[in-house]
C-alpha cells in the first residue's frame, strides 16, 4: 500500500500567511490623460531610403500626407526637410530592437500636429525624392493615432526603394555618329543621394549595374559597366549602330538592382543618329 505524506502544519500555515501578504499584479500605467478636452497630438515621420539614409535637402526631401481612413479627410501635408542624418550612427553602429536610429543626432523628418477626439486610423503617405521626378518612389502605411499620445523620437518610419540612375554621358539630346565608338557613363546613388561604389556602405559589388543598348523597343546589346574612380560614375564602351538601321535613333538604358535589398533605379535616353563621317582620300 502507497503510504502519502503530508508536509508539516507549520510549512503550510507558512505557504497560507505567504499568498495572503504577497503583493498584488500589478496592471499597466493608465495614461495621464483629461477624461474631456484631449490634448493635441505630436506625431513625426520620418521617409527614409531602404537601406541606406533619411531623405534629406540634398535630394529635395519628400512630402508627407496624412489622411483619416474613414473620411478620407486630408488631416496634415507638407515636406520632409534638413539633413540625411549621421552615416556612421545609421549605417555601422550595431542598434537594439527599441533604440532611435535616425533621431539619435539630427535628421530630416516632417512634425506635425494634430486634433484628435476620438483614436483615428489615418493613412500616412510619402512620396520623394522630389528633386528626381523621373526616380519618384510611393509608399504608405496605416497607424491607429490615439488622442495625447505624441510619436516622437524616430517616429514613424516609411521606406522608399529605388536607386537614383542618372545617365552622364552621352549628353541630353547630343546627336551620336555612326558606327562610333561611344563611352556610355552613368551616376548611381541611393534615394537619399549617397554615392554607390565598390567598398563603401553602398557596395556596388553587390548590386547588379548594366546598361542597355536599344533600337525602338528591342535590346540589341547589353554592356557590363566599371566603376571609375575619378568620375565616380559607372562606365561602358560600345559601339553605335549603322544609320540605316537606326532611322529613329538608339536608346542608351542603365539598370541598377539589389536582389538582397529590393532596391532598383533606371535611366534611360533617345539620341539621334547621324550618318558616319566621311573620311577625306589620301592625295598622291
Amino acid at each position: 500500500m502507497t503510504r502519502i505524506v503530508f508536509p508539516p502544519l507549520g510549512l503550510l500555515l507558512a505557504l497560507i500567511l505567504l499568498l495572503c501578504v504577497a503583493p498584488p499584479a500589478r496592471g499597466q500605467t493608465l495614461p495621464e490623460l483629461p477624461l474631456n478636452g484631449l490634448p493635441p497630438t505630436l506625431v513625426l515621420v520620418r521617409v527614409v531610403a531602404q537601406g541606406a539614409m533619411v531623405l534629406g535637402r540634398e535630394v529635395g526631401g519628400a512630402r508627407v500626407t496624412i489622411t483619416d481612413v474613414a473620411t478620407g479627410r486630408i488631416l496634415a501635408t507638407g515636406l520632409q526637410q534638413g539633413e540625411a542624418g549621421d552615416q556612421n550612427q545609421i549605417m555601422r553602429t550595431p542598434h537594439m530592437m527599441d533604440e532611435p536610429i535616425y533621431s539619435a543626432r539630427p535628421a530630416a523628418a516632417f512634425t506635425t500636429t494634430l486634433e484628435l477626439q476620438k483614436p483615428t486610423l489615418v493613412e500616412i503617405a510619402a512620396e520623394g525624392p522630389l528633386a528626381y521626378p523621373t526616380a519618384l518612389q510611393r509608399t504608405k502605411k496605416t497607424i491607429l493615432l490615439i488622442p495625447g499620445q505624441d510619436l516622437t523620437q524616430d517616429g514613424i518610419v516609411l521606406h522608399l526603394y529605388g536607386y537614383l540612375v542618372q545617365i552622364e554621358k552621352p549628353r541630353l539630346r547630343e546627336a551620336l555618329i555612326a558606327k562610333a565608338d561611344v563611352t556610355l557613363r552613368a551616376s548611381v546613388r541611393t534615394l537619399s543621394g549617397s554615392l554607390v561604389r565598390p567598398h563603401g556602405d553602398w557596395d556596388s559589388r553587390k548590386i547588379r549595374i548594366y546598361g542597355e543598348v536599344l533600337i525602338r523597343d528591342r535590346v540589341i546589346e547589353r554592356l557590363q559597366m566599371f566603376y571609375d574612380e575619378g568620375s565616380r560614375t559607372f562606365e561602358a564602351p560600345f559601339f553605335v549602330p549603322p544609320s540605316e538601321k537606326t532611322p529613329d535613333g538608339i536608346t542608351l538604358r542603365v539598370i541598377a538592382t539589389d536582389l538582397s535589398t529590393g532596391n532598383a533605379g533606371m535611366d534611360q535616353v533617345d539620341y539621334p543618329i547621324l550618318s558616319e563621317r566621311l573620311l577625306p582620300k589620301s592625295t598622291q
